[in-house]
């Protein structure tokens, strides 16, 4: 039996539950659920929190839990919810008791300070259950509001230790503080990465990194902005050159043009590697996950470009579980199902324009 009341085909093993969900509707009506039956806290942060069907959904819910004495949290990127932030809803989740925090919000004397935003998106009920993924809170990840045209994503829910990990998280950088480490587990086969301090900035991409060194077959990565630094696309390419199978995984289709410009403009260097790309024909895409050799992987917020690797706040979780890595790599394998590879022989046969906005991307690409 589902621990949220509905039976669901759930991962898992050692005390910690997985569920992936690739659905926008299916995973707000899972954190719907819980949100509605909390006891005791609520903590939820996203970087797009928008004013609209689902994020009204989102508010009410919390407004209500709120008035009812559960401890409701709520921090959100100001960048990335200014519609929301200039709206009656601060006010209305203020009043209902809710403790509504902004990270960065705009000052004339601290405009640069908004470069660092807050890219995080995370659940956490009663310190018992997490949320955590690519899905923001607006109707593009909704075929039930947005059509068809949905955003493809991945979140994954968790149990256990982990969910306490997550909540420990949260409280830390709600406080603000920054300078002591989250602890890093001596044991245990998943475990979350964060980058809230200066130690602990560079762990992911070290992390995925090390992980590419150490493949011995395969190497899948998703994501919705690809502009890594000069070590990873090399990492990628020297696994590529000693005959792993390496694939990339992009949109074809961006809600950052500019974005897709930079992404393509490494295109020629990894396809001269063998390493295999392909753009997701469909909608966007939007998932941020990797797979190594079929056991290790990971789920979470960041994107494989600079500004997740040096300059954002961002969750992962990584695993070493097979049965996770299996789920993400089967709904890897879908996706492909629906994309058009780049060749070599059709990426040399690109147009003077192409070449051009290629160049533009890159050099903006450590500033998207």
């Amino acid at each position: 039996m589902d621990p949220i009341g509905e039976k669901k085909p759930d991962i898992a093993r050692q005390g910690n539950e997985f569920r992936i969900f690739t659905d926008g509707d299916a995973l707000y009506e899972d954190m719907f659920a819980a949100i509605h039956t909390a006891q005791r806290t609520i903590c939820l942060e996203s970087y797009i929190f928008a004013n609209d069907r689902v994020g009204g959904r989102f508010i009410e819910l919390l407004c209500e839990r709120a008035r009812a004495g559960v401890s409701v949290r709520l921090h959100i990127d100001a960048f990335g919810s200014l519609p929301l932030m200039f709206s009656t809803a601060p006010e209305r989740l203020r009043t209902a008791g809710v403790a509504l925090q902004w990270f960065n919000p705009p000052r004339p004397l601290r405009l640069f300070r908004l470069n660092r935003r807050n890219h995080r998106k995370l659940l956490v009920v009663d310190e018992r259950f997490a949320w955590l993924g690519g899905f923001n809170i607006h109707e593009e990840s909704s075929r039930r509001h947005h059509g068809d045209g949905h955003w493809r994503d991945t979140h994954v829910r968790m149990g256990g230790e982990l969910a306490g990990e997550a909540a420990e998280a949260f409280d830390r950088l709600w406080r603000g503080e920054r300078k002591k480490p989250l602890p890093v587990p001596s044991a245990g086969d998943a475990f979350l990465v964060t980058n809230h301090n200066l130690r602990q900035t560079h762990r992911f991409r070290r992390l995925l990194k090390r992980s590419m060194r150490r493949a011995r077959q395969s190497i899948w990565l998703a994501t919705p902005y690809f502009m890594p630094d000069a070590g990873t696309q090399r990492a990628m390419a020297r696994a590529a050159k000693r005959g792993i199978d390496v694939r990339l995984l992009v949109p074809f289709k961006t809600d950052r043009p500019v974005t897709q410009w930079a992404a393509r403009a490494a295109y020629a260097r990894l396809l001269a590697a063998g390493v295999r790309i392909y753009e997701f024909q469909p909608r966007i895409l939007h998932a941020k996950t990797a797979v190594v050799d079929g056991h290790w992987s990971t789920v979470g917020t960041a994107n494989l470009d600079y500004r997740s690797f040096y300059v954002n706040f961002e969750l992962n979780l990584i695993s070493t579980r097979i049965d996770l890595a299996r789920e993400l790599a089967r709904n890897f394998r879908d996706d492909l199902a629906v994309s058009e590879q780049v060749t070599s022989e059709r990426w040399r046969r690109r147009g003077l324009r192409v070449r051009i906005t290629e160049l533009v991307g890159w050099l903006a690409r450590k500033y998207l």
